[in-house]
């Protein structure tokens, strides 16, 4: 019963303390390419170019290709297990960028 409330206690804490990482897409390319967040973080990606598309995909997961988010749009992820994430813009494949989750 105390480990349960101690793990309990632990998810608690750790969705409190979360953050919510921007990471910006201009010119073609991930801003910051490689950026370190803590197990639970999210991290949103915002499209600030003028006309052009882009998406985010985690190929290597096995994730199917995403949606694409226009300017002014958005596209977030939580990391909920540490590990190094390798991503790329479908369309623009020279488009990469690394999460890596402690």
């Amino acid at each position: 019963m105390i480990k349960l409330l101690l793990i309990a206690a632990l998810l608690i804490i750790q969705t409190v303390c979360a953050a919510t990482i921007e990471v910006n897409i201009k010119k073609f390319k991930f801003i910051p390419q490689q950026i370190t967040i803590a197990v639970g973080d999210t991290i949103k990606w915002l499209n600030i170019e003028r006309r052009q598309y882009h998406n985010v995909w985690f190929e290597a997961l096995g994730d199917p290709e995403p949606d694409y988010f226009f300017p002014d749009e958005s596209y977030q992820r939580t990391f909920n297990q540490a590990g190094q994430f390798n991503y790329r813009c479908g369309p623009h494949p020279k488009m990469t960028g690394v999460v890596i989750v402690k």
